[in-house]
């Protein structure tokens, strides 16, 4: 059975940081204010009724937590998976994992058991802490797990040892000492999603998440007291560290598009909600929810949309039922480094999008104030040392790569998948996010589609998002997607469509549309060598945010279909 590594002397960095210390700060500072607030149960006439803690229990319960813990067997430098559902208890757990040193390992069940499990494989696990479905997983699958010395349960313990989260609470101290921690020490291992290849954890230091806080608040200019409804769950965390109010929403954080948009619209206007972050699927869902429903959200100073493009329709939407003064936002970034640039809705509807509609991709902003981003040639090689001979000139598509204390370092125990995302200069690391892109002369940065979806072309490559958008226009296309056919240097590009309506997949509807959508293909210089369209009744998309299209797979599918 693997050891745990000693973190308990001193780091050789002079710089300490533990992510946890802004809770004790915010219980001192406002201990009677809300720090969480979840869905306790509905009325007979479906309203809501809620439950809350405030901060100071909010320390006392993650003290508890990490008292108990510690008595549990688990220590500084041990990494713990946490399969727990957003809620007053994951909060204070993670918080409490944050104060011990100890490391959580956040994986999105969305993805599926069997890539969960060659996460959990991958990571060699010291702990296990998760609500009693997880822990039956654990049980009948137990290989993944064997490195596993300490189990906890969130919720009834069914037929397995190990203590409950409630029971070591029940008796543990409400005092605990945050661990010194210096900034560079490993805080927490998050997976991406698997999107876009196979899902990699993400090794988090102390300092990065206090970048990440440091940013996100002086970016968008939140304040301590206001209250935050995140659809992601790790970023009530960043919200409680801002002094936030988190409002938890009734919704399965795995599948946003299938939101109840009345279960985000009702705690928002229950508790004045002034800030709120969502993918794209499930925005699009409220949107369309609130212009039938003709619902105002007065209380609302920004929406954060972020995880793919944002549709300008979307955002023209959620401004009618914001105030005058509030506005949306589309942060970018990556798992591995967020966030990286910024732009608001109204600068969107204000003249991007009539440039997006013709082909030059979407705008994702400035870049934040400690980020470096540049734009490099494009390749699929690792690039072991930095070299200024990468760069592009403004306005030229290439790679985007980033550098700055958000970014992030390795992926944990993969030194292949590293190597390929990393690139050294000398203390320095610039994290090639897998984007292309380029900068304009007002310095702001157009994102063209991701690198591995480029259709090489015996004529050159071309670009997801700049020719989907010529497509995206006729009025019966729901969304598009490139995707080439054939070996690299010599694939045969192909448009897949989604139409809005299932009567225009066949027949002479079908054919009709595939005419009119060639004839668009035609009259632009990035589209005019598509001469295939196919008609998909649905197309693939990301497990977590429900809004990234699939083109691996819809590449498969097309080279299946018949010319």
């Amino acid at each position: 059975m693997t050891t745990a590594p000693d973190h308990s002397s001193t780091h050789d960095s002079p710089e300490r940081f533990n992510i946890a210390s802004h809770l004790p700060q915010m219980a001192r500072k406002v201990p009677d204010h809300p720090a969480v607030v979840v869905t306790s149960s509905y009325e007979g006439n479906g309203r809501a009724v809620y439950r809350s803690i405030t901060f100071a229990e909010l320390e006392a319960l993650s003290n508890r937590f990490a008292n108990g813990m510690i008595a549990a067997g688990l220590a500084r430098g041990m990494r713990v998976l946490v399969m727990v559902r957003p809620g007053i208890d994951f909060m204070g757990l993670i918080f409490a994992l944050f104060k011990m040193g100890a490391v959580p390992v956040l994986i999105d069940p969305g993805m599926g058991i069997g890539r969960m499990m060659e996460c959990i494989r991958g990571v060699d696990l010291h702990g296990f802490i998760g609500i009693p479905l997880a822990h039956a997983m654990r049980v009948l699958r137990p290989g993944p797990f064997r490195s596993v010395r300490c189990v906890i349960t969130v919720g009834r313990r069914w037929f397995w040892g190990g203590p409950t989260l409630t029971g070591l609470a029940r008796t543990a101290a409400p005092d605990f000492a945050t661990v010194d921690t210096a900034a560079d020490e490993t805080a927490a291992i998050l997976f991406t999603s698997g999107s876009t290849g196979p899902a990699k954890g993400v090794v988090y230091e102390h300092g990065m998440f206090g970048a990440q806080v440091r940013q996100i608040q002086q970016r968008y200019g939140i304040e301590p007291g206001e209250t935050d409804l995140p659809t992601f769950p790790l970023f009530g965390l960043f919200s409680i560290a801002m002094g936030m109010t988190t409002v938890i929403p009734d919704m399965d954080p795995a599948h946003p598009a299938k939101v109840d948009p009345a279960k985000i619209i009702g705690p928002i206007l229950d508790h004045r909600v002034t800030n709120t972050f969502g993918s794209p699927a499930l925005w699009r869902r409220v949107a369309a929810y609130g212009t039938d429903h003709n619902v105002r959200l007065p209380s609302l100073r920004r929406i954060l949309i972020a995880g793919a493009p944002v549709p300008y329709p979307v955002i023209r939407q959620l401004h009618d039922m914001l105030r005058d003064e509030a506005d949306v936002h589309t942060p970018y970034g990556a798992t591995e480094s967020l966030p990286v640039s910024s732009i608001s809705g109204r600068e969107v509807l204000g003249g991007c999008t009539d440039k997006t509609r013709t082909g030059a991709g979407t705008c994702v902003g400035t870049t934040m104030p400690e980020i470096d981003l540049r734009v490099i040639t494009v390749t699929d090689q690792p690039i072991a040392e930095w070299s200024s001979n990468l760069l592009v000139p403004d306005g030229e598509i290439g790679e985007i790569v980033v550098s700055g204390p958000v970014v992030t370092k390795e992926y944990f125990g993969l030194p292949n998948a590293t190597a390929l995302a990393k690139i050294r200069d000398g203390e320095r690391i610039w994290h090639r996010i897998g984007d292309l892109g380029y900068r304009d002369k007002q310095g702001r940065i157009w994102f063209c589609g991701r690198k591995g979806h480029r259709v090489q072309t015996s004529h050159g490559p071309m670009f997801t998002v700049p020719c989907e958008a010529i497509f995206n226009e006729h009025r019966q296309v729901s969304r598009s997607a490139l995707v080439g056919v054939g070996p690299p240097g010599a694939q045969s590009p192909v448009i897949v469509v989604e139409p809005k309506s299932p009567t225009d997949l066949k027949g002479g509807r079908g054919r009709k549309l595939q005419e009119e959508l060639l004839e668009l293909a035609r009259g632009n210089e990035l589209t005019r060598s598509i001469t295939r369209v196919l008609l998909h009744r649905s197309l693939p998309v990301d497990i977590r945010h429900n809004t990234k299209i699939n083109r691996e797979q819809l590449a498969d599918w097309a080279e299946r279909q018949a010319p």
